[in-house]
């Protein structure tokens, strides 16, 4: 139990004794629940320190405290507030009590809640060594650079170069607080005050309130299911920056060939447009070997002026991590860190150091192999499980890739209340209209998006079975 500060304490400047006078000052404190049950007063010799009072005083008020029940004298520990308060106690008005409960609500984590990897399978002793290791260190315990740890830098160069060909130096890097600042950091270095926007509709629904909160305008790319989007729309445009998801569009499932990326790159190097490459699950490709980064294409032909490459490590790691990096040509690095100076200031160290010796000792890596077969076996699960139970009245339109499925029907069955009524059985779907921008809608079909990545392959059919019923007791009820 956190211990209790004496803080604001005061004694009323009274005829009272000081005894009198702490007593009462205490008492107020426990009765207006200021002071929470269970949690331990400071010792008698800190709090006379404290409120320069005899040591005597003090403890003469916790012993009367003590013998009307608000307090309560452990052996060898010292004085506890009780959890039980004296029935005769007077409630003091405006109390505000907690209405904050977690029974009963589903965990935002639970299945098949999408972008939340498995993890009960993420190697947290390791994890645990690494970190334990460099937080005793005293010399990460101040302030630190705005770009990040250097050895982390060297060690994402080095992983992203042999996994995704990116070609950069690890002085382009810029570590973040998850993708999110990065994509914001990204936008607010190339944009000016009205520019527009490209970005994937439906595309991430965090990205799309960054572009609103920073007043840039929103241009859609209207991305079709199996197709993908057109890419003369975005040749046509005069936009300011592209926003894509190529590995695996986010959320409708296609992906970029090569020859589709090197047009992107002809538009971007060709009209001094920006493109933003947020590499989503480019990691966990199951029906074929993913397709080389834009950024490491660009650099191939000599033209990545014009591309800043975006990760994160919430997918392959953990969420709670937040932990994101920022690739930049060498010419806009000065002008991002001084933005996320602005904004942040440096990222927690401890945390970076004990990240670098995770992907340097090769753990990273190895984390990443096993969880592509786990999550190839999960996702082999959801499609036979999806075609069992709604047969020819919902597919699955993403491709193998990533930790969601991407669900189409036809029947009229709501998006929105087929995730309410899942949610009330502590199932996480989310409709596809989260993602999508309500001025640029064009869909005449439902849809649903399902994470299988913190569901065991074993919960998985018993799960799809009850998103079934429910499925078909609301069209029963049309």
């Amino acid at each position: 139990m956190q211990p209790i500060d004496s803080g604001d304490l005061v004694l009323q400047n009274d005829k009272s004794s000081k005894q009198e006078s702490l007593f009462h000052a205490i008492r107020e404190k426990i009765v207006k629940q200021l002071w929470h049950k269970g949690g331990k007063l400071p010792s008698t010799r800190k709090l006379a320190e404290e409120l320069q009072l005899s040591r005597n005083t003090v403890t003469a008020a916790y012993e009367q405290l003590a013998a009307e029940g608000y307090i309560e004298a452990r052996s060898g520990s010292g004085f506890y507030v009780t959890v039980e308060l004296p029935d005769h106690y007077l409630p003091c008005a405006g109390i505000v009590k907690s209405t904050e409960t977690n029974k009963s609500i589903p965990s935002i984590n639970s299945a098949f809640a999408p972008g939340v990897p498995d993890l009960h399978q993420f190697p947290i002793a390791k994890w645990h060594k690494y970190v334990q290791l460099h937080s005793t260190r005293q010399y990460l315990l101040g302030n630190n650079g705005i770009q990040g740890d250097s050895a982390l830098r060297m060690a994402l160069r080095d992983y992203l170069a042999t996994s995704r060909s990116v070609h950069c130096d690890a002085s382009q890097i810029i570590i973040t607080s998850g993708a999110q600042q990065a994509l914001m950091i990204a936008l607010m270095a190339v944009m000016e005050s009205h520019d527009s926007v490209l970005m994937e509709q439906p595309g991430y629904s965090k990205m799309r309130k960054i572009i609103e909160l920073l007043n840039y305008r929103f241009e859609p790319v209207h991305v079709e299911e199996y197709v993908g989007f057109d890419l003369e729309s975005i040749i046509n445009s005069k936009a300011r920056a592209l926003y894509i998801t190529p590995s695996n569009q986010y959320p409708m499932g296609t992906t970029l060939n090569t020859e589709q990326r090197l047009k992107l790159i002809e538009w971007a190097t060709q009209g001094n447009h920006w493109i933003i490459e947020d590499d989503y699950d480019s990691e966990f490709q199951f029906a074929h070997r993913p397709y080389t980064s834009l950024q490491g294409l660009s650099s191939e032909i000599g033209h990545d002026s014009r591309v800043i490459y975006i990760g994160s490590l919430s997918k392959t790691m953990f969420n709670s991590l937040r932990m994101g990096y920022l690739i930049v040509p060498s010419a806009l690095v000065e002008k991002c860190l001084a933005i996320k100076d602005a904004l942040t200031g440096d990222s927690p160290t401890h945390i970076q150091a004990a990240l670098a010796d995770f992907i340097s000792s090769g753990d990273f890596l190895r984390h990443i192999r096993k969880m592509r077969r786990l999550y190839k076996e999960k996702h082999h699960q959801m499609i036979l499980s999806i075609n069992e139970h709604f047969g020819d009245d919902a597919e699955v339109i993403s491709q193998a890739a990533g930790l969601h499925v991407t669900l189409k029907w036809l029947k009229d069955v709501n998006e929105v209340t087929l995730s309410q009524k899942a949610f009330e059985k502590g199932i996480i779907i989310r409709p596809l209209s989260y993602y999508e921008h309500p001025d640029f809608k064009l869909r005449n079909w439902q849809g649903a998006v399902l994470g299988f990545g913190n569901i065991s392959a074993d919960d998985i059919d018993k799960k799809i079975k009850q998103i079934a019923d429910l499925f078909y007791n609301l069209d029963s009820q049309l």
